[in-house]
């Protein structure tokens, strides 16, 4: 392991994605940053940790723990295939699904005219039903009060 290197990641033949640490980093903060990233200690080799279930995308996985302790500060060596900043990742085609031209629509939304604060157009009053004229008399409706003062 090269001199002020915190972490190393390697392929191991029997334990597949393995992880080490140096002697000057305190092993308890080592063990807390590996088993974070899912890394398990290794019983009959101390200091060396391996990806839990390595055949479930453990390239991806190694990858992402080097990434995610790089971004944290902490200097690591891996090997060039489970280097995020040396290897090229595996190619995702770009697929289809519509977030872009929403993404869009949406920001075309934002930026437009919209209807709700705007001044209600002005109607003429012929152009909707005609109002029919009072009538001259008052309507003969029965109504009795109540007699206890509450309404019904």
């Amino acid at each position: 392991m090269q001199p002020g290197t915190h972490f190393a990641f390697h392929d191991h033949e029997e334990h597949g994605f393995v992880a080490s640490f140096p002697a000057s980093l305190p092993s308890r903060l080592a063990q807390w940053c590996l088993e974070r990233q899912q890394f398990e200690p290794v019983p009959e080799e101390p200091g060396l940790y391996r990806l839990s279930e390595p055949d479930r995308d453990g390239v991806r996985r190694t990858r992402q723990a080097v990434h995610s302790l790089r971004r944290h500060g902490y200097t690591v060596q891996a090997d060039i295939r489970l280097d995020p900043s040396l290897s090229a990742g595996p190619s995702h085609l770009a697929r289809p699904n519509g977030l872009q031209e929403r993404r869009r629509r949406l920001a075309r939304a934002a930026t437009g005219r919209t209807t709700q604060r705007s001044v209600p157009p002005v109607t003429s009053p012929s152009a909707g039903r005609p109002i029919p004229p009072k009538p001259a008399h008052a309507p003969a409706v029965g109504l009795t009060a109540a007699t206890d003062g509450r309404s019904r």
